[in-house]
């Protein structure tokens, strides 16, 4: 069946169960799902009532589709995500930002766990995302383009919004919340990295790695999205040193960190113009 027909007949079941038109479109990330919590007059549709939708296996990743008010902004919510290292196809990963598109969402949130490679940072940092590195060799864009969706080439040169960094920034510093800002290496996982993968990652420019955003990111902006991403740093991989690295411990931080976050991301839609 062709991408179109699958939104289509995804699109059709969630407009049955919620007729509302989002604006912002927000994806949890590992342990930060807590934000689902503060949507008003929420409808949650797990992803297996959806047709086409991939499923979410991973701890930390509910697996439902949430749409309601937050801050009185209309939003859907992934209320945890799918990944490449799954077994999903990479349309499949990006499948649910582009049903957000089509139902309405104009501007993306995408938060993501990440471990800090940048010595300076501690575990439990939030960072702006300021740009990315795609180390994953996959790109959802690859095969036949349809111009009704985007361009065949899409510049990457402003991924993420530099107005919606501004109005994050803006409301850390009202929060008296530490902002970092700072770039996202995205690798395809599920292991995580050597020492040696860590330093070569420093010297060209990350500041964090994770295992998934950027396809996201991509597709977003192949849409025409506005975005803003934003990572919590769960542990510290700076490559100077081999770290044992958990899911049990990325998880543990990511709650930790989550009253932050939660509070940082209301006030960014309630900022957002």
């Amino acid at each position: 069946m062709e991408l179109r027909a699958r939104m289509e007949a995804a699109v059709a079941v969630i407009r049955r169960a919620s007729p509302l038109v989002p604006q912002i479109a927000i994806t949890l990330g590992s342990g930060l799902g807590r934000l689902a919590d503060h949507i008003d007059r929420a409808t949650a549709i797990p992803y297996d009532q959806v047709p086409h939708f991939p499923r979410s296996t991973v701890e930390g990743h509910a697996g439902r589709l949430v749409l309601g008010h937050l801050e009185g902004r209309p939003v859907v919510t992934m209320h945890g995500r799918v990944h490449y290292y799954e077994g999903h196809g990479i349309a499949d990963v990006v499948f649910p930002l582009r049903i957000m598109h089509a139902l309405g969402a104009r501007i993306f949130i995408v938060t993501n766990a990440a471990g800090g490679i940048n010595r300076r940072w501690t575990a439990g940092d939030l960072m702006i995302m300021a740009d990315h590195i795609n180390l994953m060799g996959v790109n959802p864009l690859i095969g036949p383009n349809d111009p009704a969706m985007g361009p065949r080439f899409v510049d990457l040169a402003r991924a993420y919004d530099p107005e919606l960094i501004e109005v994050a920034e803006r409301a850390a510093a009202a929060e008296g919340i530490n902002i970092r800002k700072g770039v996202y290496a995205a690798v395809s996982g599920p292991n995580y990295e050597t020492p040696a993968e860590l330093r070569m990652m420093g010297r060209l420019g990350a500041d964090a790695v994770g295992m998934s955003t950027v396809p996201e990111v991509i597709a977003a902006r192949h849409l025409g999205m506005r975005v803003l991403g934003i990572t919590a740093i769960t542990d510290m991989a700076t490559g100077e040193q081999a770290v044992s690295v958990s899911h049990d411990d990325v998880l543990a931080t990511a709650r930790a960190i989550e009253p932050r976050f939660v509070a940082l991301v209301r006030h960014i839609v309630r900022d957002i113009e």
